[in-house]
């Protein structure tokens, strides 16, 4: 298994490798990562290229499998052909302001090392409209791949990962867990013009490592390439063979409601991942209007850079667990992702505690309401924010 693996991935960075030589501008190398000064978006078409006609007499019935909202019959057949995206995006001050979080269906959110938080925005329903640019992306970590796991080996794209022998492992634990033959959409093995250095994306000079940028197309087309669509490819292991399934037969999404008719009264909510580290310091306001949650980082609105829009979620859910670490020399960080906790949910203005639970790394992680029912979600954007189960949240 492991001789196979390593053929691949060497037949698969060959291929990534060979593919740049057709760039329009040379590319460059710096710290293993493939950079260009060439600028990945033109006119706005990158981010707002419009993929799908949909008439407006079309109606919104179809129900997204990550977070309830509805959709027409013609988007869902455009995501029934593919697997969720789910992408790692930094939030350093100078990653500010990010692109493609508004058009994400599901975050997760929890710090990566020093006190800096990560996000893994998954992409599968809002994102067959319009080719969403995301930017800044960046390296796995542990919990992430946990929490990806759940949703039964969507695309994983990231640039490079955690990778010092341990429990943080990242890049050893996709490899152990056999995505690179399935899933992993590393960066490394990609490369341009998939992935590029846009140092144009901001009205500012920053660090290189704040500068990767993709799009969720372009994530899309390499998956194709590579026989990953909504059907796993069929693997064959010595003398067990692994059939190709669809992605969503090992999937139970959650439960869903529609809106009650009147909001509830709690509509501010704020919190620290560590405390005196205010520049990842989150508020949420909520907006009677829209019916959501819009979010302020560090004091101010979060805006998506693709639209100018501030980051809003129909749900706000923060996880409690036991957070551990720095546990190495690199500061690296562990979330317990597995077993059961606390976790406070708020939609609608209206406020609740359940209980997570994840029996194991591939389960979904799912929210118990009291009296022992699934809790039902809003149908929207879910934002969920992972803290250490001693950390205080003000509602």
């Amino acid at each position: 298994m492991k001789v196979k693996q390593l053929l691949i991935m060497v037949l698969v960075l060959f291929i990534g490798s060979a593919g740049m030589s057709y760039a329009l501008k040379p590319a460059k190398v710096i710290d293993g990562e493939i950079t260009s000064d060439q600028q990945q978006v033109e006119d706005g078409e990158t981010e707002l290229g419009l993929l799908l006609q949909i008439s407006p007499d079309e109606p919104k019935t179809e129900s997204c499998p990550l977070n309830g909202q509805l959709y027409t019959q013609t988007e869902k057949q455009a995501w029934s052909a593919r697997r969720p995206l789910a992408v790692m995006i930094e939030n350093s001050p100078d990653a500010r302001p990010h692109s493609g979080l508004s058009s994400a269906d599901l975050v997760f959110e929890a710090v990566a090392e020093g006190g800096v938080t990560r996000f893994m925005a998954l992409y599968y329903c809002d994102a067959q409209r319009r080719d969403v640019t995301i930017a800044p992306v960046r390296s796995a970590r542990s919990y992430f791949v946990d929490w990806a796991s759940g949703f039964n080996r969507p695309l994983y794209a990231h640039v490079g990962g955690a990778n010092l022998p341990g429990p943080a492992d990242a890049l050893g634990q996709i490899s152990q867990y056999g995505w690179s033959l399935e899933n992993d959409l590393n960066q490394f093995s990609i490369g341009y013009p998939t992935f590029v250095r846009n140092n144009n994306r901001l009205d500012r000079q920053v660090a290189t490592e704040h500068t990767m940028e993709s799009s969720s197309e372009k994530l899309w087309a390499v998956a194709e390439e590579r026989g990953w669509t909504n059907m796993s490819p069929e693997l064959k292991i010595g003398r067990l063979t692994i059939p190709a399934a669809d992605w969503l037969e090992g999937f139970e999404p959650p439960t869903f409601a529609d809106d009650p008719a009147d909001s509830g009264t709690t509509t501010s909510i704020s919190y620290d991942f560590w405390s005196g580290y205010d520049q990842f310091a989150v508020a949420w306001n909520y907006d009677a209007a829209s019916r959501t949650y819009l979010r302020n980082t560090a004091g101010s609105a979060q805006i998506d850079l693709n639209n100018q829009e501030q980051v809003a979620a129909k749900t706000v859910v923060v996880l409690l667990t036991d957070e551990k670490g720095p546990i190495d020399e690199l500061k690296h960080m562990l979330y317990r992702t597995t077993g059961t906790g606390e976790a406070l949910i708020f939609s609608n203005g209206n406020f609740e505690s359940v209980t997570w639970s994840k029996k194991t790394r591939e389960d979904e992680l799912r929210f118990i309401a009291k009296g022992g029912k699934e809790y039902a979600f809003a149908r929207g954007p879910i934002w969920i924010s992972v803290l250490d189960r001693t950390n205080k949240v003000t509602y």
